[in-house]
């Protein structure tokens, strides 16, 4: 197996948390010497983990443990990028597999972002917050919060053990806004936002201020609520 392509620098910050570009780094990137592709993750509880082809046999190509809290990297001899799903082998011997956030481009558009900067986009509650979205013919949740002084965001929840390493957002620069798809989660799922500020402080957890539905008092965790019609079809009732 070849020896790893990440930056120990780049490593180290996304084990503590800290990278503030994850999509850099995450997910598929051409290899660094112009030959196939480096897919990177972060999984929690993983034992072992394989890139395989989406909707494919096969064991897949094993991807290398860069750390113990689960950073792995594999190379693909792929001259562009595929669809593919992670194969992930718990500790306790259980299988999954799962599409990849970080295979995911953007959901907002340019102008999204331009009418925001500008403080003009409408109906905010249809861009930010939670929203269940089928992309690529694939169902989950997409997240978006305004946090413009934050050096860090995480979308957590039971999903992830609440930790901020495993689902840190991506950050358009200028306006202030991040965001992730977080593939296969589905409606009723419990979150909030883990914001690392720019000073020496550590995260903390913020509810999500544009969600739907929220847990029940004393309670505090956001809902990911089925769409915005449901909601308000459930109030009148």
């Amino acid at each position: 197996m070849s020896d790893p392509t990440l930056a120990p620098r780049d490593a180290r910050l996304l084990l503590r948390g800290e990278h503030d570009d994850p999509f850099a780094k995450l997910g598929p990137h051409p290899a660094p010497d112009g030959r196939g592709l480096v897919v990177r993750a972060m999984l929690r509880d993983a034992r072992e983990a394989f890139v395989v082809h989406a909707n494919g046999s096969g064991p897949g190509v094993p991807m290398r443990r860069l750390d113990d809290a689960g950073l792995f990297e594999a190379r693909i001899d792929e001259a562009a990028p595929f669809d593919y799903e992670l194969r992930v082998v718990g500790f306790d011997g259980r299988e999954r597999r799962a599409h990849d956030p970080y295979a995911f481009g953007s959901l907002l558009t340019d102008y999204d972002l331009h009418l925001f900067g500008q403080g003009k986009l409408r109906r905010l509650y249809e861009r930010l917050g939670a929203h269940p979205r089928v992309v690529g013919g694939i169902a989950g949740v997409s997240f978006t919060v305004w946090a413009p002084n934050a050096r860090r965001v995480s979308v957590v929840g039971d999903f992830n053990g609440w930790d901020g390493r495993y689902h840190p957002m991506r950050k358009h620069h200028g306006v202030g806004i991040w965001e992730i798809f977080v593939p296969g989660l589905p409606v009723g799922s419990l979150y909030r936002y883990e914001i690392l500020g720019r000073g020496s402080t550590p995260p903390f957890l913020k509810s999500d201020p544009l969600s739907f539905l929220m847990e029940c008092p004393p309670k505090n965790a956001s809902v990911v609520a089925a769409d915005f019609a449901d909601v308000a079809l459930s109030a009148r009732k």
